[in-house]
């Protein structure tokens, strides 16, 4: 690997300066996916290896980040559980029959993803032809608390009530299906990882939904299943939105990194995680609207306060689609000219 900086920084080595890369960093504010995407609908991008392995590479070209992830979703995997999943420009995820009784749960299988996710693995083969070994290759999947939240809601939501409601009136149905989601995904990143990823990453985009005790019960049991299955064959980064407050816990994991967002300063994460963790993040996405100069100073800041070892630049969540293109590259290069 010509640039290994990210795998040394899971690992916890002393770096020259932080790896850097941005969640979405393969996607809708380049011009370049654009073009893709005027062409070819959501999933058939997902699902066709060239135009996949050309949009995870499209940013490396453009600003070098130290790590590629693949372009995907993660609904790909209840796709392949036997549950229809549409994307509605200008509106999302859409799922017509959500899981809301035990009857639902019973119809989802776990199924053989190198049958059913095999256009995922060919897409891995094709990226990793095209970066030749320049950065490592992230592969991801949702938690199974966040992908329960699209099954049962049957779209995004502010508040997944209806997931809520679900978990919390049904428990013995909701934990089979959270349950099915874990075994598909644990099959799935172990597939991933054979086909050639380098690392992989779990979003629990929903997860701070829950109350602290929940969140234990319905969402980091799971992931937490998901990183011992995992921990022999790749390094396991876990990503929970909105749930500061498990850092502690998830520091006792056997993750290589714990994603961290906005909501919290530097010094509490590393408070919270006793220092012992490579962390990621945590600049706030919104924060990519102001000018170059100002991005660059933030991002210096950030990282003084982080500490360059340990560590791992990026955003809080996903970029947003408008953000100008020479700010993605100031925060890039902020990490790049980094000098501790």
């Amino acid at each position: 690997m010509k640039n290994d900086l990210f795998l040394r920084a899971l690992k916890g080595e002393t770096v020259e300066r932080p790896p850097v890369w941005m969640m979405r960093q393969a996607g809708r504010y380049l011009p370049e996916f654009m073009a893709i995407r005027e062409k070819y609908d959501f999933f058939t991008r997902c699902r066709t290896p060239e135009l996949a392995s050309e949009i995870t590479v499209q940013p490396i070209r453009r600003y070098g980040m130290d790590v590629a992830i693949l372009f995907s979703d993660i609904l790909v995997i209840p796709q392949a559980m036997n549950i229809e999943v549409q994307m509605k420009p200008n509106f999302g995820p859409y799922l017509p029959n959500p899981i809301r009784d035990q009857k639902g749960v019973d119809e989802v299988i776990v199924p053989d993803v190198n049958v059913e996710l095999d256009y995922v693995m060919q897409a891995i083969k094709a990226t990793k032809e095209l970066l030749n070994d320049e950065v490592p290759l992230i592969g991801f999947a949702g938690s199974p608390w966040t992908i329960l939240c699209y099954c049962v809601q049957g779209q995004g939501s502010k508040s997944f009530d209806k997931a809520k409601k679900f978990c919390f009136t049904n428990p013995i149905a909701a934990h089979q299906l959270l349950q099915k989601i874990t075994d598909t995904t644990i099959a799935y990143l172990k597939a991933k990882v054979k086909a050639g990823v380098n690392a992989v990453q779990v979003f629990d985009s929903w997860g701070g939904m829950l109350s602290p005790v929940d969140y234990q019960e319905f969402s980091w049991k799971y992931i937490n299943q998901i990183i011992e299955a995992l921990k022999d064959d790749a390094p396991v980064i876990s990503f929970a939105k909105g749930c500061w407050y498990a850092l502690e816990e998830m520091s006792n994991s056997n993750a290589s990194a714990l994603g961290v967002d906005w909501t919290v300063t530097p010094e509490v994460a590393r408070k919270l995680t006793n220092n012992k963790i490579t962390l990621q993040g945590n600049f706030d996405p919104t924060r990519l609207y102001s000018p170059p100069t100002e991005i660059k100073k933030m991002v210096h800041t950030m990282i003084d306060a982080f500490g360059k070892d340990k560590y791992i630049v990026n955003l809080g969540h996903g970029i947003l689609p408008d953000i100008p293109l020479e700010n993605a590259k100031a925060f890039i290069d902020a990490v790049k000219e980094y000098k501790s």
